[in-house]
């Protein structure tokens, strides 16, 4: 993982938890929200309600699950900008 961030044990389970295969359907929203606001460049939340974020010079806009777990495709965006930004757990 990239060595300028700095990130607690909690945000690193949630790494591991974005990064687990099968996907899991038990990652909380706060959770990631928690890691994004650690490890972003920027972490917005917009008027509308959604979270503008820009990581790796990537910006992704994302609407927050209305269960409070990540569903399939928001793991998959998640994991692609996090490896992307050098955030994926070691192999």
């Amino acid at each position: 993982m990239t060595d300028g961030i700095k990130l607690d044990a909690h945000h690193r389970k949630t790494i591991e938890k974005l990064f687990t295969h099968p996907t899991s359907h038990n990652i909380q929203w706060h959770d990631v929200l928690s890691l994004l606001q650690a490890a972003a460049d920027e972490c917005d939340e917009l008027h509308d309600g959604r979270v503008k974020v820009t990581l790796g010079g990537e910006t992704q806009t994302f609407e927050p699950p209305k269960k409070g777990d990540l569903d399939t495709q928001m793991v998959v965006d998640f994991r692609r900008m996090l490896k992307e930004a050098g955030l994926a757990p070691a192999s």
